[in-house]
């Protein structure tokens, strides 16, 4: 070899061995560096997650406290008088005024529960008393005003037969409210409870009736049982015991009592307490068409309500109509019961309840019916809003002013409910 050659391979020897070692000193750089890097986003995202686990707690807890305010009224009895009264010269009905006031109310709960007494069969007759059929298209209103949940077990449910039982389940129905107290899908013994989940709450409602007028004579012994909800204390103990299970709060919608009398009688006030101590929260009463008190039971350290009637919401029967019937004044009064409901980690509890006083305005309009009645203006009024001082009180009458003063200071007297 050349001694060029030779000192042209040497250079290129030290060029490579430069080079390789060049090569090595910045891989280690670059490693240090990188591992640096990796290190300090390691001590970053780990602060970061510490950050997070100290605030966590105080998330958490807020997402879990939950509120739901729920309102309940007693019956929607439509007398022949209120329909002729709301039906239009080319013969449909506009029932839309019975809530003009009311529907103010209805519309601030998240969960709104009444009491329809009375059928819908468009099949058979109008009737208005003693049997109940009203026209299809009060189901309308009955929505608008902000109705979820009507409690249909009652002594009037049989009025259009079987038939009319199914008749007024599928109407409200089809206007997404949800009937209680009877079976049309399932046989009451295989039926889901109605369990309405409210801001994370789960509301269970259950609903009851002393009786069917009779007319469940026309039934088979495997008919009433399959769609009625009758007071078998054997069944409601199971029921209300299922629902403990199953929901945060259980509400129970019984229909008994004495009509017209303005105390419970012994058997509502040993079946309330027998409901209270199977599992029910709060017990909506119905069926004496007037108000009937309220009370509070505590168990297992919480407060439980019963209001034994929440009387009549909007109905023809008033002082003017109920001659000769012991406490008729009463009859035109009802409440509109309101609470909120709390659920945290601890469990769910009633925060707070009010008794709402209600009364129903009859004006006439002028001019009669087909039938020859005379016809009237039907609404039911939050008496809030129409004692003095209230936002509506310049629309009564003077003689109005008065029968409403007396009737919200003899109800919230009557009904004594202070829940705090």
């Amino acid at each position: 070899m050349k001694r060029s050659d030779r000192r042209k391979a040497e250079a290129q020897k030290k060029w490579f061995v430069f080079a390789l070692f060049s090569l090595i000193i910045l891989s280690a750089s670059l490693i240090l560096f990188f591992q640096k890097e990796i290190d300090a986003r390691k001590q970053t995202r780990q602060a970061s997650i510490e950050n997070k686990s100290s605030d966590r707690p105080k998330t958490v807890a807020n997402k879990q406290v939950q509120t739901a305010r729920i309102m309940a009224n007693g019956d929607l009895l439509y007398h022949d008088a209120l329909y002729m009264s709301a039906r239009r010269e080319d013969g449909s009905y506009d029932f839309s005024e019975n809530f003009q006031y009311a529907k103010e109310w209805l519309h601030q709960a998240d969960l709104t529960i009444g009491d329809f007494e009375g059928t819908i069969s468009p099949d058979l007759p109008l009737a208005g008393y003693p049997l109940f059929n009203a026209p299809e298209s009060v189901v309308g209103a009955i929505k608008d005003a902000g109705y979820h949940v009507l409690d249909l077990a009652h002594n009037h449910i049989l009025d259009s037969q079987l038939s009319g039982l199914f008749s007024t389940a599928k109407a409200f129905e089809d206007q997404g409210i949800t009937p209680v107290g009877v079976y049309t899908h399932e046989p009451r013994a295989q039926a889901p409870l109605t369990i309405k989940e409210v801001n994370g709450i789960k509301i269970a409602i259950l609903a009851y009736s002393y009786g069917f007028n009779g007319m469940e004579g026309n039934l088979s012994q495997d008919e009433y049982d399959q769609h009625l909800s009758n007071l078998d204390e054997e069944k409601m103990k199971s029921e209300i015991e299922r629902a403990e299970k199953e929901a945060d709060i259980t509400v129970v919608m019984p229909q008994m009592g004495v009509e017209y009398q303005l105390q419970p009688t012994e058997e509502q006030v040993t079946l309330y307490h027998k409901m209270v101590d199977w599992g029910a929260d709060i017990i909506f009463g119905g069926h004496p068409h007037v108000t009937q008190p309220s009370e509070t039971l505590e168990k297992n350290g919480q407060k439980k309500l019963i209001i034994y009637s929440m009387g009549n919401f909007i109905s023809n029967q008033r002082i003017e109509t109920m001659e000769g019937v012991e406490n008729a004044q009463w009859t035109e009064r009802g409440v509109l019961m309101d609470l909120t409901l709390e659920k945290t980690l601890k469990g769910t509890r009633i925060k707070s309840a009010q008794a709402h006083p209600t009364w129903v305005s009859r004006v006439e309009k002028g001019g009669f019916s087909a039938e020859g009645y005379p016809l009237y203006s039907y609404q039911t009024l939050i008496l809030e809003d129409f004692i003095e001082g209230g936002k509506y009180r310049d629309r009564l009458d003077e003689a109005t002013k008065e029968r409403v003063d007396i009737a919200y200071r003899e109800m919230n007297e009557h009904v004594a409910l202070n829940w705090d």
